[in-house]
């Protein structure tokens, strides 16, 4: 079974960025996730969704 809801440190590892930046991106509501009580979860097939959003097209 794939795993659709990750943690914070696994989604900093997943796009290659450092946590701090995971953490301000949920503080500023830049990023989709999900509240589990205390913790913050993000949903793989939402973040694909986000990920494919804010792709910028190459101009020719």
């Amino acid at each position: 079974m794939e795993k659709r809801f990750i943690g914070p440190e696994d989604l900093a590892v997943y796009l290659d960025i450092k946590l701090n930046t995971v953490y301000s991106w949920v503080y500023l509501k830049k990023i989709p996730y999900i509240k589990m009580g205390r913790l913050v979860k993000f949903d793989l097939r939402e973040i694909e969704s986000w990920l494919i959003d804010k792709k910028v097209e190459k101009l020719s």
